[in-house]
C-alpha cells in the first residue's frame, strides 16, 4: 500500500516509501540503518505547517510528533530539555508550569519546536530574534546513526549552522532552550489608517515590544497589534468570547468572504474595505503564549520575506499597490524581528521588516507571488525558508555572507547527500 502524505495547506503532497513515526531515537538510528541499506533519502516532517516542498520524498519520511517529552528543566537557569517534536503549544503550556515561556512566539504556535527553528520561524519585535536564537544547545543524529551535539563550545560553526537548516544536516532529535520566567502580555488590537501607521513607524516599533499589523490592498485602514508585558494577572476570556473572537470573525467570517470571492474575484475590492472596517478595538491580557499566537483554521498558501528594516515603508507602499493588481482576499501582514547569527538566518546580521502576502486555497497565487518576489529581490530579500519562494542556489548565495561556511558543515555532517531532496538541492545546492 502507498504511503501518503500532506501538509497542512493542502498544496504539498509526497508518496514516501516508508511513512515513520519514531517513538524513541533508538527508532530513529533503526530507520537511518535502513535508509543507508537501501540508499534511500530521508527527510524530517513535524506538524507540516511548512508552504514549502521541504519535506517531500519517494524515500523515508520522519514524522518526529511522537517525541514530545520535556526531558528536564532548570527554573533558576530557564534551561530546558525538549524532544524535538514537541509543539510550541504543548511546550508552552507545560512549560507554564514551571514558572517558564518563551521570550517571543509566532501567531500560529501548532509547529514543533525543531520544525520552527530549523526554518526561522519568528515572531515580532525588534528587542526579539527569531525562535532559534532560543537554542542553547542541539542534539542531531547523523546518517550514520551517530549522535552529536552542537552548542556554541563544542562547534561554533557548527552550531550556527544546525540552528536554522532547513533539515539538511540530520534529524534534530532534541534541543535545550533558553526560557524566560512566565510573564503577562497586554495584547490591544486597534485600526489606524495605513498612512498613519507608516508616518509614525518607528514609534511604533520602537516603543512597543511586539509590534505588528496587517492590511488590505483596497483599503486605506490597517489593523495593528501591540503586545506589551504587564505587572497584572492573566484575564483569559470566556470560552463564549474566545470563540466568537478567534473561530467566527477570525476564521469562519474571513472563510466565508474568501470562498465568495474567489468564485466572483470583483467583489474582492469591496470584501477588503468591509473586512478592514470590520476590525475594532481589542483588549486581551493573557499569559504570554495565548495572546501571542491564535488559532488559524483557513487554509492558504503563503510568501514572506525578509528585508532590512530601513526599507520597510518603501517596501510596503510598493506590496500593497502591487497586491491591488491580483484578486487576492487575504491580508498582508507586516512584522520586525532582531538581527541573529545563524548562517541561514533570513534576518542574519540586519535588523529586520518581515512581509508576508498570502493566497486562499484553490486560487492561482503564482503571477501575485512571482510579482511581489521582484519587489523583494529589489530589497536584497531573503525568503523565509518555511514559506513559497521562487528562489535557487544560485539566485540566494549572495544574500548570505556566510553561505559558504553553512556548505561546509554540511558536506561534512552529510556528505552521501541522505537529508537532501529536490528542494533542498533547488535553494543550497547539491551537497557535492
Amino acid at each position: 500500500m502507498t504511503n501518503s502524505w500532506v501538509n497542512w495547506a493542502g498544496d504539498q503532497r509526497c508518496a514516501p516509501s516508508t511513512l515513520a513515526t519514531p517513538h524513541s531515537t533508538d527508532e530513529v538510528r533503526e530507520l537511518l540503518g535502513s535508509a543507508e541499506t537501501h540508499g534511500q533519502p530521508v527527510r524530517v516532517v513535524g506538524t507540516g505547517h511548512s508552504f514549502t516542498d521541504a519535506v517531500l520524498t519517494d524515500g523515508i519520511l520522519l514524522n518526529l510528533t511522537k517525541l514530545n517529552r520535556i526531558l528536564d528543566v532548570d527554573r533558576t537557569t530557564g534551561s530546558v530539555r525538549l524532544e524535538a517534536g514537541i509543539t510550541l503549544r504543548a511546550a508552552s503550556d507545560a512549560l507554564h508550569e514551571h514558572g517558564l515561556a518563551f521570550p517571543n512566539l509566532g501567531d500560529i504556535d501548532a509547529q514543533t519546536v525543531a520544525g520552527a527553528t530549523a526554518t526561522a520561524t519568528h515572531g515580532t519585535g525588534v528587542q526579539w530574534q527569531n525562535l532559534s536564537a532560543a537554542l542553547d544547545s542541539i542534539e542531531l543524529m547523523l546518517a550514520d546513526g551517530s549522535r552529536v551535539e552542537l552548542n556554541a563550545q563544542t562547534d561554533p560553526d557548527g552550531w550556527r549552522a544546525a540552528r536554522v537548516s532547513i533539515g539538511a544536516l540530520g534529524v534534530v532529535t532534541a534541543a535545550t532552550l533558553r526560557m524566560v520566567p512566565s510573564f503577562v502580555l497586554e495584547g490591544i488590537e486597534r485600526p489606524v489608517q495605513v498612512d498613519d501607521v507608516l508616518a509614525d513607524l518607528d514609534s511604533l516599533i520602537d516603543d512597543n515590544e511586539h509590534f505588528e499589523f496587517y492590511m488590505f490592498a483596497h483599503s486605506p485602514v490597517a489593523m495593528t497589534k501591540r503586545n506589551n508585558r504587564v505587572a497584572l494577572p492573566e484575564q483569559p476570556r470566556g470560552k463564549a468570547m474566545d470563540w466568537f473572537a478567534d473561530i467566527l470573525v477570525s476564521n469562519y467570517l474571513l472563510d466565508a468572504m474568501c470562498k465568495l470571492t474567489s468564485r466572483q474575484p470583483r467583489l474582492v475590492p469591496l470584501m477588503h474595505r468591509a473586512a478592514a472596517y470590520a476590525g475594532s478595538y481589542r483588549r486581551q491580557v493573557d499569559r504570554s503564549y495565548r495572546v501571542f499566537a491564535s488559532p488559524r483554521l483557513i487554509r492558504f498558501t503563503e510568501m514572506e520575506y525578509a528585508i532590512a528594516r530601513e526599507h520597510s515603508i518603501d517596501a510596503i507602499r510598493e506590496i500593497k499597490e502591487l497586491a491591488k493588481k491580483f484578486d487576492t482576499p487575504l491580508p498582508i501582514e507586516v512584522r520586525w524581528v532582531a538581527p541573529d547569527d545563524a548562517f541561514l538566518s533570513p534576518a542574519g546580521g540586519r535588523e529586520t521588516c518581515y512581509i508576508a502576502v498570502h493566497q486562499y486555497r484553490g486560487m492561482h497565487f503564482e503571477p501575485y507571488f512571482r510579482a511581489c518576489e521582484a519587489v523583494f529581490n529589489r530589497y536584497n530579500g531573503r525568503p523565509h525558508w518555511g514559506k513559497r519562494h521562487f528562489q535557487t542556489a544560485d539566485t540566494l548565495r549572495d544574500r548570505y555572507p556566510d553561505w559558504d561556511r553553512f556548505a561546509q558543515v554540511r558536506r561534512r555532517f552529510d556528505p552521501k547527500g541522505r537529508f537532501t531532496n529536490a528542494y533542498l538541492d533547488r535553494v543550497l545546492g547539491p551537497v557535492g
